[in-house]
């Protein structure tokens, strides 16, 4: 069954993502999304994270483009501080694929969007998830980092499209590659890409101590 549309507030930022499923600290220091939190704290207290296109930097004052799909998130704790910003988490409650823009006279922007669901995999994906355990020891070690470390990201009993979700917000540095994690409902090609995109940053990392 489709999920109804939602209508929220869209926070642009170039390289932020919000997954389902995690958390997402910020500190809101402008003037219009200081509005944006005030307001949702008196409604819904939901936000959507969206990512700015490349070349936002011209238009940033007003209505740069942003991209189709973002993380809808719900303001789960919050803090006002004395000169007016805030310091909050958002906790992801679901991918949404942005359908519109409406006329709104505040100083921030409204979205009318669809909850986007995980496509469950027609195969099992516990082969997949192993190789992604494995990645994740493999980029620890290569780290220096206790092999734990993700240990509660990865831990048993939890559905692997959620897994997916918390490594990537957790360990991905790339803004583009989040993004197309973002936009991938299908758990099976999510796993897969996440998999590969760790490879690369082992690679990486290899690469630069050499």
């Amino acid at each position: 069954m489709t999920e109804p549309r939602v209508v929220a507030p869209i926070f642009p930022l170039p390289d932020v993502t919000l997954f389902p499923r995690t958390l997402l600290p910020l500190h809101i220091f402008e003037a219009r999304y200081r509005a944006m939190v005030g307001d949702a704290l008196a409604r819904d207290r939901r936000v959507c994270m969206v990512q700015l296109e490349p070349g936002y930097e011209a238009a940033y004052a007003g209505k740069p483009a942003v991209r189709a799909v973002g993380g809808l998130g719900e303001i789960v704790s919050c803090e006002r501080l004395a000169s007016g910003r805030y310091d909050l988490v958002l906790r992801g409650v679901a991918r949404v694929r942005i359908l519109q823009e409406r006329p709104t006279d505040t100083l921030y922007r409204v979205v009318v969007a669809q909850p986007i669901a995980d496509v469950e995999p027609a195969a099992d994906v516990a082969p997949l998830v192993e190789r992604l355990r494995a990645a994740c020891r493999t980029l620890l070690e290569t780290l220096g980092r206790p092999t734990d470390f993700l240990d509660a990201a990865l831990a048993e009993g939890q559905p692997p499209g959620a897994i997916a979700d918390r490594i990537a917000a957790g360990v991905l540095p790339g803004a583009a590659v989040r993004q197309e994690l973002l936009e991938t409902a299908e758990i099976d090609l999510r796993l897969n890409r996440l998999v590969l995109a760790l490879d690369a940053l082992v690679d990486e990392l290899r690469r630069g101590r050499a």
